[in-house]
């Protein structure tokens, strides 16, 4: 989801790999492994998922330099990728995580998804930084 908002609204110099029409998944992550090695030669990538977390940490975002672990969540073993990732929690774990995710509330991981894209535009457009002691401005 954070994919199709980036591609809604591009940043230059920003690539998309995933989104809701072609995602990248862990049943299709080895597919595109090439593709995010050859970004990674090119520049940091960052990589987004999902996760599932304590009641207490659902509608939180994690941001931690090193690598994402996909599918760890639901106890798959598939490479790390990425030199940062972001995760969202969207739900509680610790049991029967396919149904969990099943009835995960759409609205919740929309408005993680519009949160992390905008964070992402935020830090990678140029006119949007501010200067070192320059005030903030309301947009």
């Amino acid at each position: 989801m954070v994919g199709t908002l980036l591609e809604q609204q591009p940043v230059a110099g920003v690539t998309v790999y995933g989104s809701l029409r072609a995602p990248v998944h862990a049943g299709n992550l080895s597919e595109h492994l090439p593709l995010l090695l050859q970004a990674a030669r090119e520049g940091p990538v960052l990589a987004v998922d999902a996760c599932l977390g304590s009641y207490e940490s659902v509608g939180s975002v994690f941001v931690q330099r090193g690598p994402l672990r996909p599918g760890a969540g639901v106890r798959k073993e598939l490479p790390p990728i990425g030199e940062v990732a972001v995760m969202a929690t969207v739900n509680v774990g610790g049991f029967m995580e396919y149904v969990v995710l099943q009835n995960t509330r759409l609205s919740l991981v929309y408005d993680l998804a519009t949160l992390i894209a905008s964070a992402v535009r935020l830090c990678f457009t140029p006119a949007a930084t501010p200067r070192v002691g320059a005030p903030l401005r309301p947009r």
